[in-house]
């Protein structure tokens, strides 16, 4: 059998090989950066999504202010009022206080000859509140901080959320669009809970489609102590790691799924410590917002009353209507995501239809759409196939947000 050689490179070129392979090594500065670093940075799409809320918040900062000149409390004043005054409004003097003092003491706290009920509110706003005003001072203007910076992190993870339903760029800018002029957006700008919550909601949804588990409970957690919708996202990731792919569904991860229950159950043991009732957050909803649990159908009658039985004045009746049209929406939202299987975000809607609609008469539900990112993917997604959609939804929903931001601005939102 012949034998094969295999023909060596001459020595000098072996010996040279080291030489030639150093000088072609990329510099410190030429090394690629860390996947991680990428993950992080801003892509044009994103860039596209900031400037697109920067240029919202503009238009919802200058309604404010023609407000002021335009529906003063005093017909008869000549001068304005101050601009944080127009957003020192209802919710946002509970989290104020409860910021200044605690659940316990000061004006109007539990046992006081006033009791206020704050004790339904969950402490993670007011304490993000105190700990911005430790550097930045006014309350109210600490408020609008939070919600500007937490908004911004919420459009971000909404878009990228949007991206991972269709690989068209414009759906993320489509979605962030439909949320920022929707009637209830004002609530975004103001100093409420919303726009804090969905900054830690977002971001937790998004790394469990990743399959971050740890992350996505930590997350949803800071959501927990924010409002009690967290544990309606706890739900809707549990549904998320059961039926996600083997590849993510480690189940050594799972564990982290309880994370999300412990501000809720300390909550409740710290106002059990201060009042002695274990059900306080619950009585404190009854006492001061008519939270009684209702069935289904008698809130709704409840809600169709206050809306067309010409028992309340105009301010009241229309936002008994307002609450009507919002909860027929999330029903058919519910529908549709059980139709598509989308059983995740169907868990995390469906609670929430059951926790507002089981109280005597609908309250805040227009407001919890900001919170139902589902619906603004679903008419981003819509929206691509059927460019009419995004004209008609603008042209309805933009003069309804101003109309909103206006009657809270002036201070008629609540009749």
């Amino acid at each position: 059998m012949a034998r094969i050689s295999i023909p060596r490179a001459p020595a000098r070129a072996h010996r040279a090989a080291p030489a030639a392979a150093a000088s072609d090594r990329p510099s410190p500065a030429r090394l690629p950066r860390p996947a991680v670093l990428g993950r992080l940075a801003l892509s044009p799409g994103d860039r596209a999504v900031l400037g697109l809320y920067a240029l919202t918040r503009v238009g919802v900062w200058l309604t404010a202010y023609c407000a002021a000149w335009l529906f003063p409390a005093d017909p008869g004043a000549k001068r304005a009022p101050s601009y944080l005054s127009l957003w020192d409004r209802w919710d946002v003097g509970f989290f104020r206080r409860i910021a200044e003092y605690g659940y316990f003491s000061g004006t109007g706290a539990a046992g006081s000859a006033r009791p206020d009920n704050r004790e339904a509110f969950f402490p993670g706003y007011p304490m993000a509140l105190r700990a911005v005003h430790s550097v930045v001072p006014g309350w109210t203007l600490s408020g609008l901080l939070i919600s500007f910076f937490a908004g911004a992190v919420a459009v971000l993870a909404l878009a990228r959320i949007a991206r991972l339903h269709t690989p068209d760029e414009a759906a993320g800018q489509r979605a962030v669009l439909f949320l920022l002029a929707s009637p209830c957006a004002v609530f975004l700008a103001a100093g409420y809970t919303e726009a804090l919550f969905l900054a830690f909601a977002l971001p937790s949804w998004l790394a469990a489609k990743k399959g971050n588990w740890a992350l996505a409970a930590a997350l949803a957690a800071g959501a927990t102590t924010v409002r009690i919708s967290g544990l309606f996202l706890a739900a809707g990731l549990a549904v998320q790691f059961l039926v996600a792919g083997r590849e993510r569904r480690q189940w050594r991860s799972a564990p982290w799924l309880l994370l999300p229950a412990l501000p809720a159950l300390a909550y409740t043991w710290y106002l059990h410590s201060g009042t002695g009732d274990w059900m306080a957050w619950q009585h404190a909803q009854e006492r001061g917002w008519y939270r009684q649990f209702h069935w289904p159908w008698e809130a709704w009658h409840h809600t169709w009353q206050g809306a067309f039985s010409h028992g309340q004045t105009t301010g009241y009746a229309v936002m008994f209507q307002a609450e009507l049209l919002a909860m027929v929406t999330g029903v058919l939202l519910l529908a549709l995501l059980v139709i598509r299987r989308q059983w995740p975000e169907a868990v995390y809607i469906g609670l929430s239809l059951w926790a507002l609609g089981t109280s005597y008469w609908y309250m805040s539900v227009p407001r919890s759409t900001l919170l139902w990112w589902p619906l603004w993917i679903t008419l981003a997604v819509w929206s691509l196939r059927r460019p009419w959609l995004k004209t008609g939804y603008l042209c309805v929903a933009a003069p309804l947000m101003t109309v909103l931001t206006l009657v809270f601005t002036s201070g008629r939102w609540a009749g």
